[in-house]
């Protein structure tokens, strides 16, 4: 058996029960294979598979709280810190009741290669909890974060692990989390990125990951000949990402017509109205049919569908595992040419092989939504050398590393035999500054 293998044979036996673990590291092997087994012997001698899979730290603790009726609430609280050999620790806090060690340890795992195509040096790390902010009110959500912060606050800071947000935590929570660990330490430094202008936060973090993939997208069509101006997208999500996305697709010229949320999705044939879903999700924090009924033309449905929708390029933005096989079939049988993950792996292992089976142009979410973390390690620097730069600048340094990523896995994939294959370039490249980082600093 194959030093992969067995590697990966390990982390379902020593990890069961978490799935999405499983995928996230079977991707990356099965794409390192050939990187790996060209030089096996000096891997296995340091057990560098064993050693990247296996997380640093793993945190795990209650978080109880008290709600607004005076009951005491109890939520479990995850920290992931992955691998640090390029740099502290980084990754979002993830809300929601869908939250369990198994995701943390995957978006952590993903964590790790996005943040080293970046060209940054910050490592890979992840966390959050089950607890849901929505529907909560201001004052329990404040509860909920100080009595988070009061445990993890003795395992972060500026230069050891950097949290951010994720899905369910925003500017809201990320300001509670950041008062509390000031209040705790009596630091202010750049332990939280997200923050808010007024104390320590950048311009265009709000837009990065959005304006990134789109950036991104822009680039891989580029390169194979293809222009993004007139192009109908399909963008699922209507949270951060999806917003930015949507509104950056606009700015390049491209046509994005859907989104959707947790509860159904809106097809658009004018095109999504920006503002408009800005007001309902960011402003109301309400559902899509309150898009539906301000826009007489927009189609609300219920339930799953924005991959029905005839597209030529398809954004999903939402959660993991959205985009399944039948809905890659469905897009390619609609004529969609590119597929660029604006969340963390949205799309089945099925679904991706199906893409590059049929010359979709596919880029992975570690590659193409990583101008979120990108954005967030500019803020670091920020942060460090006490400046605020201009959302012009911060943008353009953007634009920069995001095109730069997409060249980096397209060398990698040309190097190693694999032209076009944008998973195995992002992963490969991803994982050779990371094991050159950790063979250097020898077993530890």
């Amino acid at each position: 058996m194959s030093y992969v293998d067995e590697v990966f044979d390990l982390v379902v036996a020593k990890n069961p029960a978490q799935p999405e673990f499983h995928q996230a590291v079977k991707e990356v092997l099965e794409s390192l294979r050939v990187v790996i087994e060209a030089e096996e012997e000096k891997y296995r001698r340091d057990a560098l598979l064993e050693r990247l899979v296996t997380p640093e730290r793993q945190l795990l603790f209650r978080v109880p709280w008290v709600d607004d009726k005076g009951q005491v609430q109890v939520n479990n609280g995850f920290r992931v810190q992955f691998n640090s050999a390029i740099g502290p620790y980084k990754g979002g806090l993830r809300l929601h009741p869908s939250v369990n060690l198994g995701i943390i340890k995957f978006l952590g795992f993903e964590q790790i290669f996005k943040n080293s195509l970046t060209g940054l040096p910050i490592g890979g790390g992840k966390g959050g909890s089950d607890f849901d902010p929505k529907g909560k009110s201001d004052r329990e959500v404040m509860a909920f974060c100080q009595s988070f912060i009061n445990e993890l606050y003795k395992y972060i800071g500026a230069d050891t692990d950097v949290p951010a947000g994720d899905i369910g935590t925003g500017a809201r929570e990320i300001g509670y989390m950041y008062g509390q660990y000031k209040r705790l330490t009596g630091l202010y430094e750049g332990v939280l990125t997200g923050k808010g202008l007024s104390y320590g936060g950048s311009l265009a973090r709000t837009e990065a990951t959005g304006y990134g993939l789109l950036y991104l997208t822009e680039e891989m069509l580029k390169c194979n000949g293809r222009d993004i101006k007139n192009k109908i997208a399909a963008v699922s999500g209507a949270g951060n990402v999806a917003i930015y996305a949507i509104q950056k697709a606009w700015q390049l010229g491209a046509k994005p017509v859907t989104c959707s949320d947790s509860t159904g999705w809106i097809y658009d044939p004018k095109g999504i109205d920006v503002e408009l879903l800005k007001e309902v999700k960011e402003v109301k924090r309400a559902r899509l049919t309150e898009y539906a009924a301000a826009r007489p033309e927009a189609q609300y449905h219920e339930g799953k569908g924005v991959w029905t929708v005839k597209c030529d390029i398809a954004l999903p933005c939402a959660t993991q595992n959205e985009l399944d096989l039948d809905d890659a079939k469905t897009l390619v049988s609609n004529g969609c040419f590119a597929v660029a993950e604006g969340a963390n792996m949205p799309t089945t292992m099925e679904a991706t092989e199906y893409f590059q089976r049929n010359h979709v142009l596919f880029c992975p979410g570690k590659a193409s939504n990583a101008g979120g973390v990108a954005t967030s390690a500019l803020e670091m620097s920020q942060n460090s050398e006490r400046l605020s730069w201009t959302f012009k600048e911060v943008d353009s340094k953007l634009k920069d590393i995001m095109v730069n990523i997409f060249h980096n896995l397209d060398d990698a994939a040309k190097k190693y035999g694999m032209k076009g294959n944008y998973v195995a370039g992002a992963n490969i490249a991803g994982f050779l500054k990371v094991a050159e980082a950790m063979t250097a600093q020898g077993i530890v």
